[in-house]
């Protein structure tokens, strides 16, 4: 348990002047504030702000950001509000406060919205104030800690959002040790069958190279002294996420992963990390393609180190980076290793070299409109190594790693972007889909009656790129579903005896528009050009219910009951009487996040939040929709795993799904050579947690070696 002792002693071991009866000040407010609160632990609610504040001292951050960390909470579940902490603290500690407080006094249509609402306030704020993210990563980090107190269904979907926004947010900012952390909790919900058997696979990997670690950090340390280099050496296991993330790209078994082991030598300039690392290859055969020098050529973050793969001793692949005492303090704390804070005042991100990510980000999301959009391209934008290439007057620009010339194209300016025609790379006409390598020279070719096109948006790889094109794209559709609806309108209007032109010219449409949830005519229009509505449901709006014509009986064959169950499950803003689907490329069951996603003549078909197929869809046809009245349905979900192949073992599998009142409703069996078996299951379930679950329960089966909700790539 922290006490606010532990905080103070803390912070006095890095700064001696520091304003303690701030600290102690905010830790009394917190305290009344919250009293009485409880966490779902059952803990006092005030253990929170105090591990929050505690994380921000050991980051060795200044008074006002732990005394926000203290205060963090207060706006969002106390009476207090953000004038109070104003008058009391300070505007500074208010700003960082307001900037970390969700905005729960606006309404949105659904949880993924108020969430993107949430993180676009706080991009905002960071901009203006960084210690607001760090602040917030501190928060999610205790969080994370604690989520076991949660239902099985939330802890996933917080699980998801840390590893898709905060922990790369955190690597951003250079935050490294927080980001492993992050990513390590964030597996341990997502994945939980994986994160079990790799925690206990490293446990005792962690006994059995006890004795190698210490070996090679005792001969790494006879090179320094031989060779009079100042410096010290560590070594550990690497982390569980990034040994699974190894595994996934490079599909390998556990037994195959390759330099589990990382060493770290710390030394005294960088003259000697270039004399370090050619003592380890003079020792030990480096391995081809796996030398990276961040010294010369830093990460956009600011990291710095050199990285090289050998054959150690034993013929063992280990990791050994080779870094200075200053980069290191880089690499483990980022933007907190050294004081942004100048006396007196803040320091902004545009002060500082390694936010232009952060400047670029802001600039496309005032463009964005749509949350839900801005919050795909965060993620598409988090995510990314950079490669370096050079204009023809050979200034470096830094892009994504796949980047192609349309991303640098826009990353030089937006008409550039949105007029190119060609590019030369190192002279040369290459496709605008070409990759981009460190290094390569880039030239732009226009043209003024060139324009975006949607084909772009299979290779761009930067958000502002993305954002800019789908812009585009939007206005040129819109404006063709607008003269689209029109059209059906008038012609549905002819057999109904009605004049849409004239009603159109007086404004007669406007209260159907409005009835339908619209804020003016054309966004009508464009509804029906997109056949979210059909122009007879819309002009028999205008018809006295006396005059509607009579509907004729239509026969039609009987609807698959999955139809009428997935149509009654889910529901939809402001459209009625569509056919919805699910889609089965990802099967999402009540308790996933889901978004809708229109399709011409078939409805909308309903896909899980963090489906691979809906990056690829247009932004225009994605809606909302909502889980409802889901009570006692079954729903179909994928279950792979991997199995002994022992007689008797899938006896066991399909007893405790019978346990779990779990159908089976497909299965498929293959035997692999290494007398292992794969099963792919198709089972019903009610929702999420029902399906994590039993999903649990089937990874402590002995015939099992993995389970995993399996999902395709293609619909």
């Amino acid at each position: 348990m922290i006490r606010i002792q532990d905080i103070l002693d803390t912070i006095a071991e890095y700064r001696q002047d520091a304003d303690i009866a701030l600290i102690q000040k905010a830790y009394v407010f917190s305290a009344a504030a919250h009293a009485g609160q409880t966490r779902l632990s059952g803990e006092p609610y005030l253990m929170h702000p105090l591990a929050v504040a505690h994380s921000l001292a050991k980051m060795r951050l200044d008074e006002a950001s732990i005394a926000a960390g203290l205060l963090h909470d207060t706006v969002e579940d106390t009476s207090t509000g953000i004038e109070e902490i104003d008058s009391l603290f300070g505007e500074e500690v208010a700003d960082i406060v307001d900037g970390v407080t969700k905005i729960s006094q606006m309404t949105f249509e659904s949880k993924e919205e108020a969430q993107a609402e949430n993180i676009r306030k706080m991009v905002l704020a960071m901009a203006e104030d960084i210690r607001v993210l760090i602040v917030k990563l501190a928060d999610r980090l205790h969080n994370m800690s604690t989520l076991d107190f949660q239902k099985p269904h939330k802890q996933k979907l917080i699980a998801q959002e840390t590893m898709d926004i905060y922990a790369p947010l955190a690597n951003r900012l250079g935050l490294h040790r927080i980001k492993l952390q992050l990513e390590d909790l964030s597996l341990r919900y997502l994945r939980p069958d994986v994160w079990s058997q790799l925690s206990d696979w490293l446990e005792k990997k962690r006994v059995a190279d006890s004795d190698y670690i210490d070996n090679v950090i005792s001969l790494l340390r006879g090179m320094l002294d031989e060779n009079d280099i100042p410096g010290k050496v560590k070594g550990r296991i690497k982390h569980i996420n990034s040994i699974y993330r190894k595994m996934v790209h490079q599909n390998l078994a556990l037994d195959e992963v390759p330099d589990v082991i990382a060493f770290r030598v710390i030394v005294d300039d960088v003259k000697n990390c270039y004399a370090m690392l050619g003592l380890v290859h003079a020792a030990w055969k480096p391995i081809h393609g796996r030398f990276k020098d961040y010294i010369s050529m830093p990460k956009a973050n600011m990291y710095q180190s050199l990285h090289t793969t050998v054959v150690g001793p034993g013929g063992e692949r280990i990791e050994i980076q080779i870094r200075t005492e200053e980069m290191d303090r880089m690499a483990e704390h980022g933007v907190a290793s050294h004081w942004l804070y100048k006396e007196g005042q803040r320091v902004k991100s545009k002060d500082v070299r390694q936010f232009a990510w952060l400047r670029e980000m802001l600039d496309w999301q005032k463009m964005e409109s749509d949350s839900r959009e801005f919050m795909r391209s965060l993620k598409f934008d988090l995510f990314k190594e950079e490669v370096y290439v050079f204009t023809p007057r050979g200034e470096v620009k830094e892009l994504p790693e796949g980047a192609s010339p349309i991303d640098f194209a826009y990353l030089i300016h937006t008409k550039v972007g949105d007029h190119c025609s060609g590019a030369k790379v190192n002279g040369k006409l290459v496709p605008l889909s070409t990759k981009l390598h460190n290094g390569d020279t880039v030239e732009i070719i226009t043209d003024a009656n060139r324009h975006p096109s949607r084909d772009w948006l299979r290779f761009v790889k930067t958000a502002k790129a993305r954002t800019r094109i789908n812009n585009y794209i939007r206005t040129e559709e819109r404006s063709r579903s607008i003269a689209l609806g029109r059209e059906m309108l008038e012609k549905q209007g002819r057999r109904m005896g009605l004049n849409v032109p004239k009603l159109l010219k007086e404004g007669g449409l406007m209260p159907v528009a409005e009835e339908f949830s619209y804020r003016e005519v054309e966004e009508l229009l464009s509804a029906v050009g997109y056949a979210r509505l059909t122009p007879r449901k819309v002009l028999r709006k205008l018809l006295p219910k006396e005059e509607e014509p009579a509907r004729q009986p239509e026969v039609k064959a009987p609807e698959p009951q999955k139809s009428r169950r997935e149509s009654d499950s889910v529901s939809i803003k402001g459209v009625d009487d569509v056919l919805v689907r699910f889609g089965k490329c990802c099967n999402p069951v009540p308790g996933d996040a889901i978004v809708g996603y229109i399709s011409r003549g078939r409805g909308v078909t309903v896909h899980t939040s963090d489906c691979v197929n809906v990056q690829a869809m247009e932004p225009e046809r994605l809606i909302s929709v909502f889980w409802d009245g889901t009570e006692g349905k079954p729903y179909p979900a994928r279950i792979h795993m991997l199995c002994h192949n022992e007689i008797g073992g899938f006896a066991k599998i399909t007893t405790l799904l019978a346990e779990e009142q779990v159908n089976i409703d497909a299965c498929h069996m293959r035997s692999n050579v290494d007398g292992r078996s794969e099963l792919d299951v198709t089972v019903e379930v009610r929702d999420v947690a029902h399906l994590y679950r039993t999903i649990d329960r089937l990874r402590h089966l002995d015939a099992v070696i993995e389970v995993t909700r399996h999902s395709s790539h293609s619909e």
